[in-house]
């Protein structure tokens, strides 16, 4: 017998009555972000009494704090120099350096990745003809403007996924960290990979699975391939989850065919040959034997001590982040849901697999922690967030069994535990600023030189004409890029001294020069003395005097027959100088225990530059 159906608006009214339900169900698993109403232009929301920053207000302070960063922080890599912007110089001016790892019978780099780059520098040079010097701050610019975006639906997605109180604690530290100050401008593809992570994991927690497998194809196939990793949590809350086999791979498809296509064409084109850069890279080091060890390895401590110099507090707070989740589960009994959509443990695994990967890999350096940085200030967070709740939990066993006649039934923990927020986002800000203030007045030097240099040719009347060599001896790897000579005509050049690994060399001067097979590069780190040039023709030389020399490496600067000193800056002595010293700044103790040495820049008194 068929059932007869009820009244269509009896249907209605149970319809709506189980949406009102959904709502206020909805309404207790997560808090709900609101704008205030009292004012239209109001920055600021409001929830159960918490402010937080609104989405304007965020991406007004990440975008200054990025801007700082593109202006003060210096290179820490000179990766970032030789492989990313004196390939970007010879695409926009025809004229750079180029490494072994560009040469097309080793191509492990994409030079699609570099033209997205150049593209708005380009129209800058091509419509207002700027000096290079600006280029380079302008694309720096650019970089931090582009990952304040990312942040900013970062902190939103936080806010929606994890609760204000969280987002507003990881703004904060995003905001002071030396690690987010170094890593947000930074010319590497490990910054780009953090850049489209950040934004994946924004997508994933909103359950925008389609932008999620398009940022984590841009920042693997088009930055750091190894970055596929953090997309596995991904892939298993699709696949594993969800069952969402037939999007996955229709989005995976696309996504991987809409950025290789076109990466693939360009690189073969400027190679000259058939080039999958990221599988290039992959081999050499994973299939290549030595590979990346050539150039250094480092103890497995090498990462906690970086790391808490670059998140101090937070660092410690993300790593005992899966101890702090586990007493979390054991002691604080919640009604509701902490999350959203996803656990925690399923959040925040990405930070922690990359970490389990990179942890025990011989070769260590501070940019392959760059993609999960963002992810470290979230972790502890939450950590922070847990360890309030913990202690508000401890406080109502004891209140409970002192017999107060006060219910605390009523009372928010944030209440009572809001003075741990200030003391550890506090202490965080103190100390992150103390480390960016000593990385500019320990490191900067270099480029101070170089604006000076960069000045130079005004200031005495050089012609632009003229053929000028600028070269660097021990110090090569402090080089901040060719952006900061003053035009095309200048030359860097690098002088015999104690070092014995394989340098840069000049592109060729052919219009096909990225096409071009050096015998002068190798994959092996092996020293190749034909690009050395010599001193005798420099006309200017960047030194470093430390009060120690060798026969390959003098003191030019005391050397006053054959160089004048045009101007000097400060530059620490790591070996003289105390460890905490010189990791922070502290005002009027500081320079109590460390040394500096002098960063010249010297002109050759033998030539009479015209």
């Amino acid at each position: 017998m068929v059932k007869s159906q009820p009244p269509f608006r009896l249907r209605q009214n149970a319809s709506q009555n189980l949406q009102k339900n959904h709502k206020k169900d909805l309404a207790k698993k997560t808090t709900k972000i609101q704008p205030v109403k009292t004012e239209k232009k109001s920055t600021e929301n409001v929830i159960n009494n918490l402010m937080f920053p609104g989405g304007e207000t965020a991406f007004k302070a990440l975008m200054s704090a990025r801007f700082c960063a593109a202006i003060w922080s210096h290179i820490t890599d000179c990766d970032e120099t030789f492989n990313y912007w004196e390939p970007t110089h010879y695409l926009v001016f025809g004229k750079g350096l180029q490494t072994w790892e560009y040469s097309p019978q080793f191509a492990l780099r994409s030079y699609f990745y570099l033209m997205i780059h150049a593209t708005p520098i380009w129209i800058y040079h091509k419509l207002l003809q700027p000096n290079p010097l600006l280029m380079f701050y302008f694309s720096r610019c650019i970089l931090g403007l582009c990952f304040a975006f990312a942040e900013v639906y970062f902190y939103k997605s936080i806010c929606k996924e994890f609760g204000v109180h969280i987002g507003r604690i990881c703004l904060a530290f995003q905001l002071f960290s030396p690690g987010m100050f170094i890593s947000s401008t930074a010319f590497l593809p490990s910054s780009f990979a953090m850049y489209n992570f950040t934004a994946a994991c924004a997508a994933w927690w909103q359950q925008r699975y389609s932008l999620a497998i398009l940022f984590t194809a841009l920042g693997s196939l088009l930055g750091w391939p190894f970055a596929a990793l953090l997309g596995v949590p991904i892939v298993f809350d699709m696949v594993i989850r969800k069952k969402y086999y037939l999007d996955f791979v229709q989005w995976t498809v696309l996504a991987g065919l809409a950025v290789s296509v076109p990466m693939i064409l360009i690189d073969s084109l400027l190679y000259g040959r058939l080039v999958i850069a990221p599988l290039n890279l992959i081999k050499y080091n994973i299939l290549g034997g030595l590979g990346p060890e050539l150039y250094g390895t480092e103890p497995f401590s090498f990462y906690v001590i970086n790391g808490f110099l670059n998140f101090n507090i937070v660092w410690v707070l993300a790593l005992f982040c899966p101890i702090i989740l586990l007493l979390n589960h054991l002691f604080v009994p919640s009604k509701n849901k902490s999350t959203l959509n996803l656990p925690y443990w399923l959040s925040l695994s990405p930070m922690f697999l990359w970490l389990a990967v990179f942890m025990f890999q011989k070769h260590k350096e501070e940019r392959f922690l760059f993609p999960i940085y963002p992810m470290i200030c979230l972790a502890g967070a939450i950590s922070l967030d847990i360890v309030q709740k913990l202690l508000f939990r401890c406080w109502s066993l004891f209140h409970k069994y002192a017999n107060k006649s006060t219910s605390l039934r009523n009372v928010h923990y944030l209440d009572k535990t809001t003075f741990v927020t200030i003391i550890a986002v506090g202490l965080s800000f103190i100390l992150g600023i103390s480390r960016i203030i000593a990385l500019y007045r320990n490191y900067h030097a270099p480029l101070d030189l170089m604006m000076e240099l960069n000045r130079y040719p005004s200031e005495i009347k050089i012609s632009d004409r003229s053929q000028i060599h600028v070269c660097f001896g021990k110090e090569w790897h402090r080089y901040p890029s060719s952006f900061f000579l003053p035009n095309t005509n200048w030359n860097v050049h690098f002088i015999k001294s104690e070092f014995d690994g394989m340098l840069p060399a000049p592109y060729a001067s052919q219009h096909n020069a990225t096409q071009i097979v050096h015998p002068h590069f190798n994959d092996q780190n092996k020293e190749e003395p034909s690009l050395y040039y010599n001193v005798n023709h420099c006309h200017f030389l960047l030194d470093l005097d430390l009060n120690k020399e060798t026969e390959l490496e003098p003191i030019y600067s005391k050397r006053t027959d054959r160089w004048k000193v045009v101007t000097s800056y400060r530059f620490l002595n790591a070996e003289m100088s105390n460890q905490f010293a010189r990791a922070f700044y502290v005002p009027f103790l500081t320079d109590k225990y460390v040394t500096f040495g002098n960063f010249s820049l010297l002109q050759s008194t033998k030539f009479r530059i015209k």
